[in-house]
């Protein structure tokens, strides 16, 4: 299968052009001849013109690349190494929503043939590819697994908005479900990985090795948040002690904040779902995601007790919040936590403006039900800064000031301003 893809008497099809699938689908369409699939016909006639819809990548990632973007499954038929990109939220309930890479094991289903190959890079919960996607694919097509085509799992490692850690830059861990696929598998992530590539024994291992990535991630943030909690209780801040502890070698530098994303804050359910499928109740990790997904209301908690004891008209009181997107300097609103502290804040009946310089207005009414602010005031009770957009790093106390009032709140949540507020009261987690 390599050689076929690297002298194009093959080529490599891309199911799923997201924020992962769409820079993976660019890196391999430089070394091979590449189809790019996904079911949103709007997304594919941007990319044809150039244009990432995530607003990650430039037009300059197009240039060059021998890559075919469509939502037809006829055209897709031409691949024979099959790559599955596709998203794997939860529902409302913090389970599982395996409907998106079920629809791409149907679609790989339909167009797949003898000697291919199929790979999945979606986070699922170990023994998910295997247990709920390969039948799947085996039923439609009437193909077995290893007799008549080759099977797959190499956990996807892209991190939006990260310009330095990027597809070629990463170790690639890949696993098969025999020796001849691991090894074909490993030649072909060869192509565009140069960090090196790394063999799991098993496809389980691959699967498992990815979600406790995100898990390790949202346990330690959890702490750090818990630690928040109580050093507020004690008024210590809790930058200082980090800043303190960091002089250790060997202390870990985690920082409390609002955890949300398609990653770590919807990885660990699917460790903890198939736990429980097993009859285990993972303690540790639920702890931890209870603690991080409180914090959202915990923050709306504490700018509504300052409103409180500073005005007392709760009512009246207008809070700007800065950031609505997940992280930094990204347009990504998946799983933003940002619409749950707002939703907290409104439930106290407090009057909220969003500000957010790289979030699609559009987009975050359709997803939260509010909006964008056209334009923000100058009468704030409090202002929340969510994340560090590097926007935001450029702001001075004299903004504040000029955009709140004199007993206005600064909550900075990621501390970016620490010790340079000094003419509002400063509060940070």
């Amino acid at each position: 299968m390599y050689r076929e893809l690297v002298d194009k008497k093959a080529k490599l099809g891309i199911i799923g052009l997201g924020y992962v699938g769409l820079p993976v689908a660019l890196e391999f369409a430089r070394k091979v001849s590449v189809i790019g699939f996904d079911i949103n016909a709007k997304r594919i006639e941007m990319m044809k013109q150039g244009i990432d819809p995530s607003n990650e990548l430039g037009k300059e990632a197009f240039a060059g690349c021998d890559i075919t973007f469509t939502n037809s499954p006829d055209v897709l038929k031409e691949a024979k190494f099959f790559i599955v990109a596709v998203p794997t939220p939860v529902d409302e309930h913090n389970a599982p929503d395996l409907g998106p890479v079920k629809k791409a094991s149907e679609t790989i289903g339909k167009v797949i043939k003898k000697g291919d190959y199929v790979v999945f890079e979606s986070t699922v919960y170990p023994g998910c590819t295997e247990e709920n996607c390969l039948p799947v694919i085996e039923k439609l097509s009437g193909l077995k697994n290893i007799t008549d085509f080759k099977l797959g799992y190499s956990p996807e490692r892209i991190n939006p908005g990260d310009k330095t850690h990027t597809l070629s830059k990463i170790t690639k861990v890949v696993s098969g479900c025999d020796a001849e696929s691991l090894e074909e598998i490993a030649k072909v992530y060869g192509l565009v990985v140069d960090a090196g590539i790394h063999k799991a024994s098993s496809i389980k291992v691959a699967e498992a090795a990815k979600i406790i990535e995100n898990t390790q991630r949202d346990l330690n943030i959890a702490l750090m948040n818990e630690l928040s909690i109580i050093f507020n209780m004690m008024d210590i801040n809790t930058y200082e002690v980090l800043e303190a502890a960091g002089t250790k070698w060997n202390f870990l530098k985690f920082q409390p904040g609002l955890v949300g994303g398609h990653c770590i804050g919807v990885d660990p359910y699917y460790l903890t779902y198939k736990a429980n499928e097993l009859g285990y109740d993972a303690e540790v990790i639920l702890a931890g995601r209870n603690i991080n997904d409180n914090m959202a209301r915990y923050v709306a908690e504490k700018v509504v007790q300052h409103i409180i004891k500073n005005s007392g008209d709760v009512k009246s009181a207008r809070v700007l919040v800065m950031g609505a997107t997940f992280k930094e300097n990204v347009s990504d609103i998946r799983n933003s936590k940002v619409a749950d502290m707002v939703k907290a804040l409104q439930s106290f009946y407090v009057n909220v403006d969003v500000e957010d310089p790289y979030a699609d207005s559009d987009e975050l009414k359709h997803e939260y039900g509010f909006e964008l602010a056209e334009k923000t005031g100058n009468d704030y009770d409090a202002v929340i800064i969510t994340v560090p957009h590097n926007e935001y790093k450029e702001l001075d106390e004299n903004y504040f000031a000029r955009i709140t009032q004199s007993h206005g709140l600064i909550a900075d949540l990621k501390g970016i301003y620490r010790n340079k507020i000094t003419n509002r009261k400063y509060w940070s987690l």
